[in-house]
């Protein structure tokens, strides 16, 4: 037990010292763990949102004197184990069910209304020897439950919502296999597709179908348009048919009978509802909810009459009911519960936020009377079952905020909380925002105009992104107002994680939809009743005009000015008096009638982006004015990001310690004593490898970013140590001079910290800090110079090295986001690519870009083009703004809404009428052409993202950018909401548009919202992560499974973070030869992927790569091609061909192909690989000698000698320039080509001998080698980067010796750190070790090195 909770302490050091050691791990992580498309494995660390724990450590929430018997007892308290109970149900027999301690009886019901034989009771309540136990309860606390009891299912009676719950109950159970709520977006059901090229055989049941005959059945020719070449990209295969969607029909009809209400007499006999139903035999029947159950009543549709049918078959459950009457329905429904069941719950479970499909099949509307209830009714008194009003959202997420958190128990406990209250938070805000765009919400303020009004709905706030009353008139107007919104998410994000106790954000979500951007905000209680000059006691409300502030807002503020890098700073208001602000201004104080202190309206959290924000008089550094930049901007609240801050950052730091190193060096050298000799030698190399570090940019020691991280001189006055001799101060002026290089506030450590008010319009500061003024401009010039002279390079320069590696737009995105860079530099990152001597190693990254810049600016102009859409015209405007973009027909012609409702008498007078002229500017849309579209497009790119695209029709666009229209389409649906009809289009005719009105099935919300974190999960998952990279799995693997189980309580089942735990578990499972879990823990990956992330998310067809490997070592061939071909389809679909990825894929197409003898399409995958592994990877490099040798064996197995040796020889001389003779793979090689040599020389001989001696010649037999199955899986394992190191006793001994070296190094400079005061001549020390640390290898690069051997 102990050994796992030490591994809590070094995965969350305190938050006062970020040491290096985190940070290595970290960083070593990111390389290894990123899954190829750029999402490293620690993604929420790289987005800035890893803060909770280390704030939390910082406002004395956490408790940071863990001791150890507390964290011992913190861990058993997850694992505490479960015991079965007996369940008795009526009419079945007793069932045994495992059940844990912290369970509640309320997941005891949820289990029985999910199991095939009790889903159909919902009305219940369980007993145990009599006594009803309580739902709330958890069952540690049931007086008497333990191992064995027996608990009795007992039928309660029903009330009116009881009633409802049973009938929406079983409309589910009637649906459970129905698709069509996951291509609506609704109740949080996506698609999945793994079960259908699987077949259902992955795991135990796979291993008995397939033995012995296994070659034979195998087809392994892919559909055409898979093969390498094929320029055929068809949409339909995007979402193959499941068989099991076809739906059996048990009901025709279920729904509320228009005798609703009961009247008053009938209710006095129990009858709460009437249902009306029509089986599959026609048959029509009344049916009455009473509360003892359901019955057959003698109503008619004309008809009333309630008494009980002849005979009536009163039955509990109504399911019970319908499969007395009728046999399809009881055949039907015990079939699809079958199916129910047999499918893995990861393709049924509700995912945590909707996930949206851009295609659609064109699916049959049922009749449904929960849906038509749930539209018509605002569903609100009935939301989620809680009894009496609707959600108070406010104190939900705030008293969530509050729950104690001293141990893990208690913070797992918080963190689910949060979870839950923000992913319901943000369903429900996203249905506001679709109401009150589609016009079902009144508003407060309705005699405003439109853009004006704002609207309250189910306790929740909205408001449209427009600059109303010329709010935003300086920073932009309406551009402005509609960039504030994300800007103020990406505040509340961050404090959110900074997580301080006593100060509360909004609960925000920001919507786009229909052209609109919406802000959902949760309300402050008793703002609406007073006027917004009263309540705010801190911050402006007028830009900096009126400035006020408050003693515990600067308390709370101050908290989180170190993690947040905002200084504290003096402004003046307009009486000229100096007022401390520890934000900027527009930030808002306000004291709900809670009692809580809210900030809101953090739009400039981050200090502004002087890159895109001209400033007259000012002048910015050499690196920015190269690039053109300052730029004009739409609006002037462009901003820095959080990312690019602690970059920013952690550079300055590494540069501090240079300085510091350096200086410290020559006081040293001035000194002449044996002992500093010493140290000088090991000092100056540290410098040095300093200095190659900050100069790159790309630094492993990170700071984190949380408190300044300098071990020189804290700011407890740790400088003036009683001491003070001459080389106290000497270290003390060395400090200070690096301080003040690096543009620290403070003079004895090491702190930078931003002021985001400077270059506000309108705010002033006062005389006598004009100094720390010009230094903090001084800061934000360097910090805009850093993003591009170091930011962009290191970003390409990762896309060259293949450490990021972007598939798509979003992915894309991501990596330029990791590092700090927003999406409107993209124009300079193309630029910076196209200058690149290497320029031809990064086309993919470049096409990427281009899609990215394409439909971004496209997506600009569809936002404005649909405002003027009124509803009736939305499919036909959508699929004419479709054809304008990607048609090639030149005169796309918009079909105006045909006037089928008009009568006939208005028709004869229409007639004279122009066609599209009555209907004032509803139509203005129409007009627009596919030139004038493109036009819009490339002056967009060039306006905002100051590049030059060179085109001005899509089809000149795809010839010279080599796009693909199947990929243009798929990121604008993406972007812009837009959900198609799946089907084969044809954008190249020249005589017909691509789309029709029909083709488009919906509109779909875009939503930003918050994403709450697992920190405990977080930490044993980096600690795990950083284990297995010191070559501990065993270790590692325990860890993981405990953030598995972490995630799992935090998030529930489905999540993104769950993903990656899953993916990394199956790759150590399989590592450890453990190859079935492998597969049963990576199935699970795939379909989290599918699931939360989309069916064709970059992501997904990782998995889906991962997974054919583990199936292909498990012998499931014929499923490992299918999942291979999956993941190229949809990578055709996303990226196209070329791309460094699908030379990873054809490799493992083309081997699992050479161990099926299907020797010409192994080839065909396998020369693909190759010609893309030397065009990215440059001819020279390992991957294409490894290409070379793939392709020979193959050559090798088709006897055909001569190319088989040709392509071994490139291979060889490869190896021999780059690894030297001496090298194993170099001399593996030398002895193929040799056996290669022999085999030709005995063909040749052969062929001669037929020659000459005609058909009685001897012929010798050859040995023509089929692969192994063995060999094969070596090759995948090699090009998937699994390597197997034959490890002797005594490489593991020195192995195991070197790590616990390093980690006693660590440990002791941790004990160093934690020591309260520090003089700077212990810097020396510090420096000495951590150099010997660093020229040392890790574990991590020991496993590097023999396996690249």
């Amino acid at each position: 037990m102990v050994s796992k909770t030490d591994e809590i302490q070094t995965a969350a050091p305190k938050a006062a010292e970020p040491h290096q050691e985190e940070t290595q791990e970290g960083a070593i992580m990111k390389k290894k763990e990123s899954c190829g498309c750029g999402h490293s494995a620690d993604m929420s660390v790289m987005n800035g949102d890893g803060a909770p724990h280390r704030a939390e450590e910082q406002n004395g929430g956490g408790d940071p004197e863990h001791s150890d018997e507390g964290n011992e007892q913190e861990v058993i308290v997850i694992q505490d184990t479960g015991f079965t109970v007996k369940i008795q149900a009526p009419g079945t027999e007793p069932f045994d069910l495992q059940v844990s301690p912290q369970e509640m009886v309320q997941e005891i019901h949820q289990v029985l209304m999910d199991r095939e034989d009790t889903c159909h009771r919902t009305c219940f309540s369980l007993q145990l020897e009599g006594n009803v136990l309580d739902n709330f309860a958890e069952l540690k606390s049931i007086e008497g439950l333990q191992e064995g009891s027996l608990l009795k299912v007992v039928e309660e009676p029903y009330t009116v919502r009881e009633a409802r719950i049973h009938v929406r109950h079983i409309r589910d159970l009637l649906k459970s296999l129905d698709p069509s709520d996951s291509y609506n977006g609704v109740d949080c059901n996506s698609l999945s597709f793994l079960s259908v090229f699987t077949e259902g055989d992955l795991g135990e049941n796979g291993k008995r179908k397939k033995k012995g005959s296994e070659l034979e059945q195998i087809d392994c020719t892919p559909p055409e348009h898979i093969l390498p070449g094929s320029k055929d990209r068809p949409l339909v295969p995007l979402q193959p048919q499941n068989k099991d969607w076809k739906p059996l029909q048990c009901l025709k009809i279920l729904t509320m009978s228009g005798w609703n209400p009961p009247p008053g007499n009938r209710k006095m006999h129990g009858d709460l509802m009437y249902l009306y139903m029509v089986t599959v035999e026609e048959r029509h029947v009344s049916i009455t909810a009473s509360t003892r159950g359901f019955y057959l009543n003698q109503s008619t549709t004309y008809t009333f009459n309630p008494k009980p049918a002849n005979p009536s078959f009163l039955s509990h459950s109504l399911v019970e009911l319908l499969s007395q009457i009728s046999p399809a329905f009881k055949k039907n429904f015990s079939t699809i519960q079958k199916k129910r069941v047999q499918r893995h719950p990861f393709e049924r479970i509700a995912t945590p936020f909707q996930v949206y499909s851009w295609t659609a099949p064109q699916v049959d509307h049922a009749m449904d009377c929960v849906r038509a209830e749930d539209a018509y009714t605002s569903r609100l008194g009935y939301e989620e079952h809680i009894p009496g009003q609707t959600r108070d959202w406010n104190e939900e997420l705030q008293t969530t905020r509050e729950l104690p958190r001293k141990n893990l128990p208690e913070r797992l406990l918080r963190e689910r909380a949060i979870f839950k209250v923000h992913s319901d938070f943000a369903a429900a805000a996203t249905r506001g925002s679709m109401a009150v765009i589609d016009g079902n919400v009144m508003a407060i303020n309705p005699g405003e105009e439109t853009r004006m009004q704002m609207f309250i709905w189910n306790n929740i706030f909205f408001s449209l992104g427009f600059d109303v009353r010329d709010h935003y008139l300086e920073l932009g107007g309406d551009s402005a107002a509609h960039a504030a919104p994300t800007n103020d998410l990406n505040g509340v994000r961050a404090y959110g994680a900074v997580d301080v106790d006593g100060l509360y954000t909004l609960g925000t979500v920001v919507v786009d939809y229909r052209g609109y951007r919406i802000t959902a905000q949760s309300i402050i209680p008793g703002i609406l009743e007073r006027e917004q000059e009263q309540s705010v006691i801190y911050g402006s409300i007028d830009f900096g005009k009126t400035v006020v502030s408050h003693p515990k807002y600067l308390e709370l503020l101050e908290k989180t000015s170190r993690p947040l890098k905002v200084q504290r700073h003096p402004v003046l208001d307009d009486k000229s008096e100096a007022v401390e602000l520890c934000s900027s201004v527009e930030c808002k104080g306000i004291i709900g009638n809670d009692g809580r202190h809210y900030i809101l309206d953090l739009l400039r959290t981050f200090p502004p982006d002087l890159n895109f924000l001209p400033v007259e008089g000012e002048e910015l550094p050499e690196e920015s004015r190269r690039q053109g930049f300052p730029r004009q901007h739409r609006h002037r609240l462009a901003c820095l990001r959080q990312e690019l801050i602690e970059a920013f950052v952690e550079h300055r730091y590494l540069l501090f310690m240079k300085m510091a190193a350096l200086q410290l060096m020559q006081q040293k050298a001035n000194k002449e004593s044996k002992a500093t000799a010493a140290l000088t030698e090991n000092g100056g190399s540290q410098a040095a490898t300093l200095e190659n570090k900050g100069e790159g940019g790309d630094a492993t020691a990170t700071t984190n970013g949380s408190a300044p991280p300098s071990p020189m001189a804290t700011e407890n006055g740790a400088c003036e140590s009683p001491e003070s001799s001459e080389a106290d101060l000497k270290s003390r002026e060395v400090v200070q001079n690096a301080c003040k290089a690096v543009g620290s506030i403070s003079n004895t450590s090491f702190d930078i910290r931003f002021n985001p008010d400077i270059f506000s319009p309108g705010v002033r500061f006062p005389e006598g800090s004009s100094e720390d003024i010009q230094k903090q401009k001084q800061l934000l010039k360097d910090a805009a110079a850093f993003l591009v002279s170091c930011q962009i390079p290191s970003l390409v320069k990762d896309c060259l090295d293949h450490n990021a590696l972007p598939m798509d737009g979003a992915t894309l995105t991501e990596a330029l986001h990791q590092r700090g860079i927003n999406v409107r530099y993209l124009g300079t990152v193309l630029d910076f690519i196209s200058k690149t001597p290497a320029r031809t190693q990064l086309d993919h990254i470049y096409r990427i870009g281009i899609y990215e810049l394409i439909t971004r600016s496209a997506k600009h102009f569809f936002k404005t083009y649909l405002q003027g859409v009124e509803l009736s015209g939305l499919s036909a405007a959508v699929s004419h703004f479709l054809n304008c973009f990607l048609s090639s027909f030149t005169d796309a012609v918009a079909h105006l809404p045909a006037d089928e409702l008009v009568s006939k008498r208005k028709n004869r007078r229409r007639r004279n009428r122009v066609p599209g002229g009555g209907g004032g500017d509803n139509t203005a849309w129409a007009s627009l052409t596919p030139t004038e579209l493109w036009r819009s497009i490339v002056s967009e790119a060039s306006s905002y993202y100051h590049f030059t695209l060179h085109c001005e029709t899509v089809d000149q666009a795809v010839e010279k950018y080599g796009l693909q229209k199947t990929t243009l389409l798929r990121e604008i649906s993406i972007k812009a909401g837009i959900q198609i009809l799946i089907k084969d289009y044809n954008f190249d005719s020249r005589h017909k548009p691509a789309f029709t009105e029909e083709d488009i099935l919906n509109i779909f919300p875009v939503v930003k919202h918050v994403n709450p974190k697992a920190s405990d999960a977080f930490h044993f998952f980096q600690s795990g992560q950083a284990k297995v990279q010191q070559g501990f799995l065993k270790e590692g693997c325990e860890l993981i499974n405990e953030a598995l189980n972490l995630f799992n309580n935090v998030y529930g089942a489905m999540h993104v973070e769950l993903c990656a735990c899953l993916r990394l578990l199956a790759r150590l499972n399989y590592i450890m030869g453990d190859y079935s879990e492998a597969l049963s823990n990576q199935q699970k990956a795939v379909l989290m992927s599918e699931r939360v992330l989309g069916i064709e998310h970059p992501n997904t067809i990782q998995e889906y790569m991962h997974l054919a490997l583990y199936c292909f070592a498990n012998g499931q061939l014929s499923t490992a091609l299918k999942l291979l071909y999956r993941a190229r389809y949809l990578m055709l679909q996303v990226c196209g061909e070329d791309h460094p990825e699908m030379a990873l894929l054809d490799s493992n197409i083309g081997l699992v192909l050479h161990g099926v003898m299907e020797f010409d399409l192994s080839l065909r995958f396998l020369e693909n690989a190759l010609a893309i592994n030397s065009k990215y990877h440059g001819a020279p490099s390992l991957k294409v000698a490894l290409s070379h040798h793939l392709v020979a064996r193959v050559y090798e197995s088709k006897a055909e000698f001569r190319s088989a040796l040709q392509h071994e020889k490139e291979g060889y001389t490869i190896y021999k320039n780059q690894v030297g003779e001496a090298h194993e793979k170099t001399r593996e090689s030398s002895e193929y080509l040799k056996y290669l040599t022999q085999q030709a020389v005995a063909l040749q001989r052969t062929m001669n001998e037929i020659y000459k001696n005609g058909s009685s010649a001897s012929i010798m037999p050859l040995k023509f080698t089929a692969p192994t199955m063995a060999s094969v899986l070596e090759q995948l394992n090699i090009i998937n980067g699994i390597i197997f190191i034959p490890l002797s006793q005594k490489d593991l001994e020195n192995l195991k010796a070197e790590v616990q070296r390093r980690q006693q190094l660590q440990e002791a400079m941790k004990s160093e750190e934690q020591q309260e005061e520090e003089s700077p001549l212990e810097l020396e020390h510090k420096l000495t070790a951590e150099q010997e640390r660093q020229s040392a290898p890790t574990g991590a690069e020991v496993l590097e090195q023999q396996a690249s051997a």
